[in-house]
């Protein structure tokens, strides 16, 4: 005897394609069997994680390269529970992702009856880490509602979707068409002309221009580069803006926008633009001072109109996608620099770079050399990194690749174990780029479990374990606060026996050892490789 739901499913998955959809993260559970009816004879990408969180994280790093939302198959109940930080870090950061979730039948809403899996009020508890969470009552709503979710992904400030269908749904029948129309990908949208005019003439009259780039700006590096050429000015890259502009170009700045130096060079400019980002305290206030630079006359880039003032009010809001607007504010900027001030621009920039360079302690200094050594062996890696000694020395001082090739979570929601995870999602959503996955001992074992995931999906990933048998950035922490330390020293397994039981190759250096050709032999590995340092 047939059931709808073998019929339901199939009818989701041609939905999902039609969007272009071509990679699902989940694991089965009873009330997500109908979901996978069909699933493997669809053409669809399955990944099964180890946990409901890892399966949040691959999807945030699969989106961060690809460009496309990341899209999770959820049950209700404990498996909405473990994703939450998932999409609590990919809210913080802005990453499109699409949380499909099953949830209990509509008359059992709210009952508080004790059914498998029952939470007093899912979609309550999914709304604060997503753009919407929409409980579907008919199985024909469906494609409106990922009109909507795609209109999120595409044309406004991107960020986790969620879409819960209750379990009486998948009995019924499903809706004559097949799937829905593939929709074009709406228009990137510009500025009003008034507004894009009062900046080009701000920035046309500048003396000491300054762009700061951030992660909403990655699909726009090429329009950057031509803008801050044009202009002669130095650009800040925040730590999602790393890369935007390549690591010899001479008027680049990867440093913390913390720093004294680049609050310096911010307080010294006579107009900034600020093109997708926050101006948050993780990137410009880290110390905790209480206090931003000062952007004197500010002109800010951003998609969501309540961005635009919040944090640093600007003098121009320029409410627009970052990739049209750099172009028409070039377009409309007559003169180009001339040769004297390209080089004061220059000037500038190395002078910063020089300074935030010099302020980094002993121990970060050796870090950015780890990392600099990293790139230079596998100049095309992505280094996906979670909250560990070199990862936090990079946001101070790294110049990345590209953009979408320095992640990580260490600032903004912060969570711990995202690495390992999301370094699997993103070398599935770019086979063709190596990755390299940067993790501490601590954070390691959050996630270890998704060491199995990543072997059995075959992917690109090279796993470097930071370890030091501790918490350590918190172990520094309690000492400088002089509060005895307490729950930061760790028992840590054997990390490389238990790298070999998942059929990792394995190898083994201290921190200072010259391990280029160690890293070129892992990257070109045809499967994946574990490296543990010891610090």
């Amino acid at each position: 005897m047939s059931h709808s739901h073998d019929r339901v499913g199939p009818w989701l998955h041609s939905v999902l394609k039609s969007y272009g959809v071509d990679t699902v993260f989940g694991i089965p559970g009873v009330h997500t069997i109908p979901m996978y009816a069909g699933l493997k004879e669809s053409g669809l990408r399955h990944v099964t994680p180890r946990h409901e969180q890892g399966a949040g994280f691959m999807a945030d790093g699969y989106a961060r390269v690809t460009g496309k939302p990341g899209v999770c198959f959820i049950i209700t109940g404990p498996g909405m529970t473990n994703i939450l930080t998932a999409m609590g870090q990919a809210y913080a950061d802005s990453i499109p992702m699409l949380v499909i979730s099953s949830v209990s039948k509509r008359a059992h809403l709210g009952q508080g009856r004790g059914f498998l899996h029952e939470l007093p009020n899912q979609q309550a508890m999914v709304s604060g880490v997503s753009a919407f969470s929409h409980t579907l009552h008919e199985l024909a709503d469906l494609p409106t509602v990922l009109d909507r979710a795609f209109s999120v992904f595409n044309s406004a400030r991107p960020r986790p979707v969620h879409i819960e269908i209750p379990l009486d749904l998948w009995d019924h029948d499903v809706p004559d068409s097949a799937s829905s129309q593939v929709r074009d990908t709406p228009p990137q949208f510009m500025p009003v002309e008034e507004d894009l005019t009062a900046a080009a003439a701000l920035l046309s009259n500048s003396e000491k221009p300054l762009i700061v780039a951030g992660g909403g700006a990655r699909s726009a590096s090429e329009d950057l580069q031509v803008l801050a050429e044009k202009l002669a000015a130095p650009v800040v890259m925040t730590i999602n803006g790393r890369g935007l502009l390549s690591p010899d170009h001479p008027l680049r700045l990867s440093a913390s926008g913390s720093s004294e130096a680049v609050r310096h060079l911010i307080n010294e400019s006579d107009v900034v633009l600020a093109v997708g980002t926050e101006l948050g305290p993780t990137d410009f206030d880290i110390y905790d001072t209480g206090e931003l630079p000062d952007f004197a006359k500010l002109i800010r880039v951003d998609v969501e109109a309540e961005q635009l003032y919040r944090n640093v009010t600007p003098h121009v809001p320029l409410l627009g996608a970052a990739k049209p607007t750099l172009r028409a504010l070039s377009s409309a900027i007559a003169e180009i620099a001339s040769p004297q001030a390209l080089a004061e621009g220059c000037g500038r920039a190395n002078v910063a770079r020089m300074s935030a360079r010099a302020e980094l302690s002993t121990d970060m200094e050796q870090a950015v050399i780890f990392l600099e050594k990293l790139r230079a062996a596998a100049p095309q890696a992505r280094i996906i990194g979670d909250s560990t000694q070199p990862i936090y020395a990079g946001n101070l001082y790294y110049d990345a690749a590209a953009p979408t090739t320095w992640f990580n979570s260490s600032v903004g929601f912060g969570t711990l174990g995202y690495a390992l995870p999301a370094a699997t999602g993103a070398a599935l959503g770019d086979p063709d780029a190596p990755v390299i996955c940067l993790i501490g001992d601590g954070g390691l074992q959050f996630t270890l479990g998704e060491l199995a995931s990543l072997r059995e999906s075959g992917a690109n990933t090279t796993v470097i374990v930071w370890n030091n048998n501790s918490y350590g950035e918190i172990k520094n922490a309690m000492v400088g606060a002089e509060v005895s330390t307490v729950g930061v020293d760790l028992f840590t397994p054997d990390f490389l026996g238990l790298a070999k039981a998942f059929d990792f190759e394995c190898a083994r250096i201290a921190k200072n050892d010259d391990f280029e050709a160690l890293i070129k032999t892992a990257v070109e590995s045809e499967k994946p490789f574990f490296i543990q340092v010891d610090d």
